[in-house]
């Protein structure tokens, strides 16, 4: 294991800022979606060794009809689609702040609810929640019936091990004889003391395969605001592959697989022949760099690891030439010497921010996205010493929670900035960046996250993906900035979440958490197709987790005739491509 020179105090301090950043891993960004109908393909740095490079979205112009332009403009109803009521079940008395209620199944009425479908529940599994919103109740302030929506997760164990209600243990399990009851506690120590949420759910019917309905209360106990409660319904949904559905369709097989020791890996880049996966700190393990050889795709094999103590928020990586480039949530940019590509040689942390959520490589520019703070942009003329050009902040009246990733198509910069919208700059001079327009929908985005961009019959179209429960695949004319129309959507469940995409031609490939791996035939950016799927996800993984965050992390197609998928469990997966 080769460790590179340990970093200074203020990095080791962003590291305990590991939770609050780790909604991300981001994976392929600007240039695998190609250039404008004018251009030519770009090079790709991860298919040096292996062939030209794939064709690009748009070369050219995305091909021959079915679309000729034309379309509809859809309305935005959000990443959350309210449908009322999941169930008819309810809290009891929901005015009494008694914290004891909360965990209690008496405080529900279940008189409506369907004791043999319960019964037919395995009792174990992971399982994704959305919750509705319907009543808050909060001391000395009128009630709110306010509707909004929420998630939660939990995980009945499949080996004897600790059931869990997101990152905690449960505290009550009734799960026989008909009934579906789970309740836990959170706490957060705060300055002020202990926040304390205690959430119960009680299922009530089971209205398809590996679906729950049912009633929810949640109690916070807060030293400064005392006791308050929310309460409304939920549906759950266990993360098992959808019912139906079978590993892989389409096409697309597993062709090799290979683990990795180093936390939970997150993203993938593949140069040299071989595979560079990098990994966030999962506690106990620690978080790093592995390397893969893969010119056996069928046996990829891990010829080395990387980390450096006290800096294990390792997030994306990219390659050009000899240059690796790591983006540390710890640290900032991290450059490695791949000359030899099975011993990455620690070269420098890059002038400019102490921590990089993302990073793209576009021609002789790399962007480093810093959230929060800006795009740090970088001239590689020499690869292995990147020269800080320019920062460029996304939008003219800040933002609050981006750049969380960006895409470079043209002159132009595509900046997924997070609850701030979507956004495009002129770049062509970085002296006098231009904003140009911003999309965001009614209610916000829950993150707006990563996006793809090509040219489809003349008209500039991006895919826009964001980070939560209900995000889903949004198809956005931006070829005028000014004006940016919804004009296609593609959904999958409703808790799971899209982490990254990808655009080959006219094959969207979206790397969809839980959902795994799913392969869009977008000929006609209007309709979006699923073609191929692999699942990725699967309950029994040793170390599989419940929560948002969890399955397909990122997804590289370099043209070599195999797609590349980064899990959070099994590591490295290699399948075919189509």
């Amino acid at each position: 294991m080769q460790t590179p020179p340990t970093p200074s105090g203020s990095w080791r301090f962003l590291c305990v800022l590991l939770p609050l950043l780790i909604a991300c891993g981001d994976s392929d960004s600007g240039k695998d979606a190609g250039t404008p109908d004018s251009g030519s393909p770009p090079e790709d740095a991860g298919t040096q060794d292996s062939g030209p490079p794939p064709e690009d979205a748009g070369t050219p112009d995305s091909g021959p009809p079915p679309w000729d332009g034309t379309y509809t403009v859809l309305e935005d109803p959000g990443d959350w689609i309210d449908k009322g009521r999941y169930d008819a079940c309810q809290f009891v008395d929901a005015d009494n702040l008694d914290p004891q209620l909360c965990q209690s199944l008496s405080s529900f009425d279940l008189s409506s609810c369907s004791t043999e479908q319960l019964s037919g529940l395995e009792g174990k599994g992971i399982y994704q929640l959305t919750t509705r919103v319907e009543l808050r109740v909060r001391p000395g302030r009128p009630n709110s019936t306010a509707i909004s929506n929420g998630s939660n997760s939990f995980l009945l164990s499949l080996d004897g091990s600790t059931d869990m209600m997101g990152s905690a243990p449960l505290l009550t399990r009734v799960t026989e004889g008909g009934t579906f009851f789970l309740a836990g506690r959170r706490t957060v120590a705060t300055p002020s003391g202990n926040v304390i949420t205690t959430t119960a759910f009680a299922g009530c019917h089971v209205p398809s395969p590996g679906v729950i309905t049912g009633c929810y209360v949640s109690c916070l106990d807060s030293p400064i605001t005392g006791y308050s409660k929310t309460l409304g319904t939920f549906e759950a949904h266990r993360m098992t592959w959808a019912h139906g559905e079978g590993e892989a369709s389409g096409g697309l097989a597993r062709v090799g697989e290979a683990a990795t020791p180093l936390g939970m890996p997150v993203d993938v880049y593949v140069a040299k022949e071989h595979a560079y996966v990098v990994s966030q700190e999962r506690v106990p393990r620690l978080g790093g760099l592995s390397v893969f050889d893969v010119r056996d795709r069928t046996n990829p094999t891990l010829v080395k690891t990387i980390n450096i103590p006290g800096d294990g928020a390792w997030n994306g990586v990219w390659a050009k030439g000899d240059a690796l480039y790591v983006a540390s949530d710890s640290s900032g940019l991290v450059v490695f010497d791949i000359t030899d590509p099975a011993n990455p040689v620690f070269v420098r942390r890059a002038e400019g921010p102490s921590h990089v959520h993302t990073v793209l490589v576009e021609g002789d520019r790399l962007y480093a996205n810093s959230a929060g703070v800006a795009t740090y942009v970088y001239d590689l003329t020499t690869p292995l010493a990147p020269a800080l050009l320019q920062l460029v902040t996304p939008t003219p009246g800040g933002f609050s929670g981006g750049p969380h990733d960006v895409f470079v198509y043209g002159d132009r910069l595509y900046v997924s900035n997070a609850d701030s919208g979507y956004s495009i700059m002129d770049i062509t001079d970085l002296d006098n960046v231009q904003h140009l327009g911003n999309y965001l929908p009614p209610g916000g985005f829950v993150y707006a996250h990563h996006s793809a961009v090509g040219t489809f019959a003349g008209r500039t179209i991006a895919f826009e993906g964001g980070e939560g429960t209900g995000t889903h695949v949004r198809v956005l004319d931006v070829t005028d900035p000014t004006n940016i129309p919804l004009i296609g959507t593609f959904r999958m469940r409703p808790p799971t979440s899209i982490h990254n995409m990808l655009l080959r031609g006219n094959r969207l490939y979206v790397a969809w958490y839980q959902e795994g791996l799913r392969v869009l035939d977008v000929a006609n950016p209007t309709q979006p197709r699923q073609v191929a799927h692999f699942n990725t996800f699967r309950e029994f993984d040793p170390g599989r987790r419940a929560g948002s965050l969890e399955g397909a992390f990122g997804v590289r197609v370099p043209g070599d005739g195999y797609v590349y998928v980064v899990d959070s469990t099994r590591g490295l997966i290699i399948v075919n491509a189509l």
